[in-house]
């Protein structure tokens, strides 16, 4: 799920800083109150209101992926993906999982329905 828009994020602070109610500001923003809470606290720690970053390893695999894979799957359009994981490895060295394999096809807008 992303992130609320910094704007909208500052725009239901605004709200409950003109004295309207924590929980019609939730109601008119289609927002939890819990959220709200979060927010302040937020603001009241940092000064900002700006989603923090997503935490997390950054990925290894995916700009590789995306970089080479395209010539592959041109190549060999009918491959089935176990077939593509090994062909990728042959290539490059690097082992790839069936479901990132996957994830990086999709993502290339490629799909198991071939035209004719």
């Amino acid at each position: 799920m992303k992130a609320y828009s910094s704007d909208l994020r500052e725009k239901a602070l605004a709200a409950v800083d003109r004295g309207v109610p924590r929980q019609r500001v939730a109601h008119d923003f289609d927002l939890d109150l819990s959220t709200i809470k979060r927010w302040l606290r937020l603001r009241r720690d940092t000064g900002s209101v700006a989603p923090r970053p997503i935490t997390g390893r950054p990925a290894r695999l995916k700009p590789m992926l995306d970089a080479g894979l395209d010539a592959q799957l041109r190549a060999t359009p009918d491959a089935t993906i176990a077939e593509h994981c090994a062909a990728w490895e042959a290539a490059t060295g690097q082992r790839v999982s069936p479901a990132t394999m996957r994830r990086a096809v999709q993502r290339l807008g490629w799909t198991r329905k071939k035209r004719v």
